[in-house]
């Protein structure tokens, strides 16, 4: 299984569009970055029939240090970056 980088990404859309890679670059760099942006302001970012990104927060939990398994440590509460699919990509990817 390979999996996609940035650049693969800026690659292809270069080339099947005719558009300079350095320009396709910028635009898929400058979309990360407004995506980050909304998320670390708390928004969720929402792209129809694609997902939804949205931070939330983690409770704390107890876990093993994995150094010493009979230790018990907690591990702290956190926010974490949440993806969910949208319809039309998890008809595709599960094939229902």
């Amino acid at each position: 299984m390979a999996n996609m980088t940035k650049r693969d990404l800026v690659m292809r859309i270069a080339d099947e569009t005719g558009l300079i890679q350095q320009d396709v670059y910028t635009v898929v760099q400058k979309t990360l970055d407004y995506i980050t942006e909304a998320l670390v302001k708390g928004d969720h970012v929402e792209w129809r029939e694609f997902g939804v990104f949205k931070v939330v927060k983690r409770k704390s939990r107890p876990g093993r240090n994995p150094s010493n398994p009979t230790q018990t440590v907690t591990i702290p509460a956190r926010k974490v970056v949440k993806f969910t699919a949208g319809k039309t990509m998890k008809k595709l990817i599960t094939g229902i």
